[in-house]
């Protein structure tokens, strides 16, 4: 029974396959998929693993192009260029070739990579999470065997970053192809079409980077994990900034600011707004160099010029609203001190004549009448002293005496009127010079107080006027310093600038 069974499944799936293959025969099919059946069955029979060469020692000859069709992004920050590609791939199959006179003259077919042999060129330089970085895209295959593959690609390579310059950057980042596994020897790279750069026929415009330069090259390179030299190329893209943006964003703000900390420097001493401006510059400025951080690299080896720049201002703006509080302390420190004479004579003498302040400081005419006022009191002083002097002498000699002598001797009648001091007796007369000598000592004495007085607050008046005269001047110096610096570092940037354009 059990033989029987056995002899009834043979018979049967005889008359199954022979169904099949009648079916088969029955269904009409184009002569290009019976070439690509054909073909790829013998493919699959001989392998696709292995080289399709006669020889092992036979060296396969890969010709290798691509088409730049947009850069879509540097991330500074990362280090990343990110470029839209078509790769193209060249070479030839010996296992794929047929006579295309026996398939009504079909040349070119097209069969998915999966069932060929495929070169494994691969980006050196790779700095992507994904694991591929091509689309899917069939292979076109000739009759002489000559395979192209032309896949779509977005690769994420690492590129060095110089934001010295920037915005004004021009940076330069390549893309390393070669063969992971193949030495040269095995398998070797020539350029498609013998172009040395990218092919740039379909290249969309970037909105931010303008290409400077685009070239290629083939080198030959030997590693420490293996003795056999390795071809590999190296296409170079050389992009420009565009500062359009940045312009208006970093650039703009930061001359602006700029202009406006010199008006930090002409407002009145007394005017409480000339601190509060230079904080307020300094605010801004730390808010352009914040977001002037977020658009470079933070681990950079080098700091870009416009943030220095901006180091640099924020550094004039701190020194200059503490020049101001010095400037303003000096204009209301009034009289309690008096100004060096060697200071006062170096900004009131040297500056002031520099910067044509002389004149609006200092009234010759004010300076004279107080020079004159200071010289008349003295000489006054001692005219009085005199004069004090002369008349109580002769006061003093005038006695009853000397006044029987002027009037030869005659005894004058005595009067005891009290309503006519004239008429009194001379023998009262030195009592009354007394008192008047008395009065009128007082009087010079409350005079002298007064003039003393006078004089005092007029010293301490030129003494405040010579410090604030001292500390507009000092302003004055602090603006055309801060002028000089801003400057010469706009000048060093722009220098440099145009130097690294050319």
């Amino acid at each position: 029974m059990e033989l029987k069974a056995v002899i009834y499944l043979v018979i049967t799936t005889s008359v199954v396959s022979a169904a099949v293959k009648y079916s088969r025969g029955s269904v009409n099919m184009s002569s290009e998929k019976m070439l690509i059946r054909t073909l790829l069955e013998e493919y699959a029979e001989r392998g696709k693993m292995g080289r399709p060469v006669a020889q092992q020692n036979d060296t396969l000859v890969i010709s290798y192009g691509l088409s730049l069709i947009q850069i879509l992004d540097l991330d500074e920050r990362n280090q990343v260029l990110s470029t839209n590609v078509w790769a193209t791939y060249n070479w030839n199959d010996m296992y794929l070739k047929w006579d295309a006179d026996n398939y009504s003259g079909i040349h070119t077919i097209r069969v998915p990579t999966e069932d060929i042999w495929m070169p494994d060129i691969k980006l050196y330089n790779y700095a992507d999470t994904r694991l591929e970085e091509k689309r899917e895209a069939l292979a076109v295959l000739s009759s002489d065997g000559t395979v192209v593959w032309i896949p779509q690609a977005v690769f994420k390579s690492s590129c060095s970053i110089d934001i010295r310059h920037f915005p004004f950057d021009v940076q330069t980042c390549k893309l390393k192809f070669g063969s992971w596994t193949y030495d040269g020897s095995k398998l070797d790279l020539l350029f498609m079409y013998n172009l040395t750069g990218f092919e740039m026929t379909d290249y969309i415009d970037s909105n931010e980077w303008e290409i400077k330069e685009s070239s290629a090259k083939k080198t030959t390179k030997y590693y420490p994990c293996c003795p056999e030299p390795y071809v590999d190329l190296t296409f170079t893209l050389k992009i420009k900034r565009k500062v359009a943006f940045y312009s208006y964003i970093l650039i703009l703000p930061c001359l602006l600011l700029s202009s406006l900390t010199l008006v930090l420097f002409w407002l009145p001493p007394e005017s409480p707004a000339k601190m509060q401006l230079g904080m307020n510059i300094f605010v801004a400025f730390f808010v352009l160099l914040l977001l002037l951080a977020e658009s470079t690299p933070p681990a950079a080896s080098s700091i870009p010029l416009i943030g220095a720049y901006y180091c640099l201002n924020m550094i004039l703006i701190t020194l200059s609203t503490l020049l101001s509080v010095v400037v303003v302390n000096m204009y209301f420190r009034g009289s309690r001190t008096r100004v060096p004479r060697i200071f006062k004579s170096c900004m009131m003498e040297v500056f002031a004549r520099v910067f044509c302040m002389r004149n609006q400081l200092v009234d010759e005419n004010l300076e004279k009448n107080t020079n004159a006022f200071v010289a008349y009191n003295n000489k006054d002083k001692n005219k009085h002293s005199e004069f004090k002097y002369d008349r109580v002498g002769c006061f003093e000699m005038q006695t009853e005496e000397s006044w029987r002598v002027l009037t030869n001797g005659t005894p004058q009648v005595l009067n005891t009127d009290p309503e006519n001091p004239f008429e009194r007796p001379f023998s009262t007369l030195p009592r009354a010079i007394s008192n008047l000598e008395k009065e009128i000592k007082d009087i010079k004495d409350y005079l002298k107080v007064i003039v003393d007085k006078s004089q005092d607050k007029e010293a301490k008046e030129k003494a405040a006027r010579e410090w604030k005269n001292v500390a507009l001047v000092l302003d004055r110096l602090f603006f055309f310093l801060y002028l000089i610096a801003m400057m010469a570092s706009a000048f060093t940037i722009f220098e440099t600038t145009l130097m690294q354009e050319t």
